[in-house]
């Protein structure tokens, strides 16, 4: 037998043995799904009526049962919101803001391992902690002689004439602990710089400064002093930059923070309102993320840009916070001429000037920072709850943890509401009452000061599972910042939902006439004051929170809600304490939420949204509101740049009629979202997946023009107010001030191609929103 034979019989033999297995199995397999097939049929043979549910024709779907399609037990719904305790929350929010807890400090690292700990206790399903090494900043607060501090020195002597204190008064001994962070402003550039010259730039806006220009007043190669509010402190320190300034110094003013109510014992913490010492922290960095890994999370093997290269864009100029207390004793040293009514503040005892010299010529303003950047380790906590039928499509609620010094409003208010949530919620499973269709995911961001951060990266890290798998994003940064109403920011697909909720929650104010958060709600912030049946009005979406990453990079519905303040009573950039020491638990408990009903009621309407979105069958985001709203967008834009855009041949009846056909799409799939055969598994889970993806059609791949990572076409922040949303971002922020470019050429061509670009979107929007049969527009022109 040669060597050609023998291989010959041990492929045979080897054949002859895989066909012997093949029959084995085959017998085996059969074996199986007979015996599974007879289960099968004896479970749903012997009782159709409990175990089959008839389909529209009153033909039976098998397998399907009637708990399949229930939009949730509506007495769930009763006891998740009767089952937040305003008691518990103040517990909670005590224990959260004992101490400072500033991102990437030891501090950071206990807040989220006792939050894993207290998540795992009560009942979610999986707990984990996201670590991320990122860029963060610290002041100095080792060697006084060489901490943040200004100073007015007097350069013919050297002598100091004026010092800064490095640290806010104590004004209450709940205040006096160790690791307060002095104030700062986070990513400022390091360095001493001097100027005999100081002006005053108001609010430090672009309109601040065409007015200075018209004055003949300029700033480059000066100090600038700005007083906070109206637009981001990132937005004030980039734009002096732009202007030539060498450094910039902000102030919180009596008449945007204490009403002009500036004895002592008229102010915190006696009251709510900010106290002459009390500085605002907060980062000037203008980026989202870990700045030296723009696009990418910053895990371990993480490509890192050096600090200096441009796409880490890290401001470029000093910059330092203080209270009004410091800013009387600079502007009183202040020449030039008298200011404009619009630009007075109320600093006791200070005539306000444009600036120039100082009063003694040969004075000088000193600015002497070592604020220092610094690779750390922050932590985002991830818990969730996994869904009953569904566990692949997952709600979101989110706040983030980090604070600058005790943070019990900012955010630990927040913090204190989502635990009471995740702990009903999270009980509820544990027990076996109740577990929802789809799954919850409770996430707590670190570092969401120092320019949303730990969001960011997670969202990085998982965007391509996020975009497949979520259905929307709930926020809820601080659960308040006053105590007369509710107000909330959202994407339109989520009106309905917030709406909605806000009806099932009782008024916390229960001496009110308003029954609900919703009658409260819509009479105090009503979309049309004219109208008595006007729905509550919705705020857009900026770049203010952690929803930021999640509409712009995933593009999820999402939503923001908590308490506040009577605007027309206080006129207020922001609550007093906002980002000072004096964020306290005494300023909370004492002053502003007796009681914590406010912080209750919060947590109520946050966790009823997320209950909704989890265990409704079909999805509540309502296309017909999203449509009517851009229809809305449409119309200001042509009041606001129509003419404009038209002198300049672009035809905005395009606009028009692209958006009129998405209304026409929303109408058509409402009715089929009415009518769908919901015993039919497939059929909702395809008008399901219409409804997840819609709002992802906005997102435009290559971003908005300049900016990578705004990636909505209809909804991102300004990009001269980061904080304010800002419908059609990228044509509203190419049109600014368009006249007063030398390049007219070159930026109406970056206008024309982006209103392309929109019109291609919302036509693609158009198609996903259509039965998958008629995936293919239907032209209606005649094209003979």
């Amino acid at each position: 037998m040669d060597m050609s034979d023998s291989h010959e019989y041990m492929f045979k033999d080897a054949n002859r043995s895989h066909a012997n297995r093949k029959i084995w199995i085959c017998g085996a397999v059969a074996i199986i799904v007979g015996f599974v097939i007879g289960i099968l049929i004896g479970r749903f043979a012997t009782c159709p009526e409990e175990n089959e549910a008839p389909k529209q024709d009153g033909t039976f779907l098998p397998g399907v049962s009637d708990s399949i399609i229930k939009d949730g037990d509506p007495k769930i719904s009763e006891e998740i919101i009767n089952g937040i305790r305003a008691d518990n929350i103040r517990k909670y929010l005590r224990e959260l803001s004992e101490y400072p807890h500033l991102a990437g400090t030891p501090a950071d690292w206990e807040q989220a391992d006792k939050l894993r700990k207290f998540w795992t206790d009560n009942g979610l399903d999986e707990v984990f902690i996201s670590e991320y090494d990122v860029l963060l900043s610290y002041p100095n607060t080792t060697d006084e002689d060489n901490m943040n501090q200004i100073q007015i020195v007097d350069n013919s002597t050297g002598n100091i004439i004026y010092k800064s204190p490095l640290y806010e008064d104590i004004l209450d001994e709940s205040e006096n602990k160790s690791n307060v962070v002095p104030p700062f402003n986070a990513y400022s550039k390091p360095g001493t710089v001097e100027s005999d010259q100081l002006i005053y730039v108001n609010y430090g806006r672009v309109e601040d400064y065409t007015h200075l220009d018209s004055l003949n007043i300029t700033v480059s190669g000066k100090i600038v002093i700005a007083r906070y509010g109206k637009i981001f402190r990132g937005d004030k320190a980039n734009l002096a930059y732009v202007h030539g300034a060498i450094g910039i110094i902000l102030y919180s003013d009596p008449a945007d923070y204490a009403m002009g109510q500036t004895d002592s014992s008229q102010v915190y913490p006696h009251d709510w309102w900010l106290p002459a010492s009390g500085a605002q922290r907060g980062t000037i960095f203008l980026g989202s993320g870990d700045p030296l890994t723009p696009g990418y999370p910053a895990t371990e093997t993480a490509y890192r840009l050096g600090e200096d290269e441009p796409e880490a864009g890290l401001p470029k100029i000093i910059t330092h916070p203080v209270g009004y207390g410091v800013a009387e004793e600079i502007l009183q040293q202040m020449t030039g001429d008298n200011v404009s009514s619009e630009w007075e503040g109320k600093v006791p005892n200070v005539t306000y000037r444009y600036g120039g010299q100082l009063t003694n010529p040969t004075w000088k303003v000193k600015m002497r920072i070592s604020t220092a950047n610094k690779r750390v380790k922050t932590y985002n906590v991830i818990g969730i709850i996994r869904g009953a039928i569904e566990p692949d499509r997952y709600v979101l609620m989110g706040n983030h943890r980090d604070a600058w010094v005790f943070g019990a409003i900012d955010p630990s208010s927040g913090t204190a509401v989502m635990k009471e949530v995740s702990r009903v919620i999270g009980q509820l499973v544990k027990s076996k009452k109740w577990r929802p269709r789809r799954s919850i995911i409770f996430c707590s961001w670190g570092a969401e000061e120092y320019g949303l951060v730990g969001s960011v990266e997670w969202v990085e890290q998982y965007i391509k599972n996020l975009a497949e798998r979520s259905l929307a994003y709930l926020n809820v940064d601080l659960a308040l910042q006053g105590n007369f109403s509710l107000r909330a920011l959202a994407t339109p697909l989520l009106y309905d939902v917030v709406f909605s909720a806000t009806k099932k929650v009782p008024n916390p104010d229960s001496t009110e006439i308003h029954k609900t958060v919703y009658d409260k709600w819509k009479a105090s912030f009503p979309k049309d004051s004219s109208d008595p049946n006007s729905v509550p009005s919705v705020g857009g979406v900026g770049s203010g929170s952690d929803y930021a990453p999640m509409v712009q990079m995933v593009g999820l519905p999402v939503c923001d809600v908590r308490y506040t303040f009577d605007p027309k009573k206080y006129p207020l950039s922001s609550y007093p304490l906002y980002h000072s020491k004096y964020e306290t638990f005494k300023a909370v408990d004492e002053i502003m939420d007796r009681g914590f009903k406010h912080h209750q009621a919060t947590g109520q309407v946050w966790a009823e949204m997320a209950r909704t979105l989890a265990d409704t069958m079909i999805i509540p985001l309502d296309v017909v509101n999203f449509s009517n709203e851009l229809i809305s967008l449409v119309n200001t834009l042509d009041n606001d740049y129509g003419t404009m855009l038209r002198n300049n041949n672009i035809t905005f009846d395009d606009l028009k009629s692209v958006t009129n056909n998405l209304k026409t799409e929303a109408m058509a799939f409402k009715s089929r979202v009415d009518n769908v055969e919901k015993y039919n598994p497939l059929a909702v889970r395809h008008i399901n997946d219409q409804l997840i993806l819609f709002e992802r059609s906005f997102l435009d791949p290559q971003g908005l023009p300049g900016r990578p990572y705004a990636r909505h076409v209809l909804f991102a922040e300004s990009q001269v107010n980061t904080y304010a949303g800002s419908s059609f971002p990228g044509l509203v922020d190419s049109l600014f001030e368009i006249e007063k470019d030398p390049d007219q050429k070159g930026r109406w061509n970056i206008v024309k191609k982006h209103f392309s670009v929109i019109l291609f979107t919302i036509e693609s929007a158009t198609s996903t929103l259509r039965d998958v049969t008629k995936f293919m527009p239907v032209f209606n022109k005649d094209r003979s």
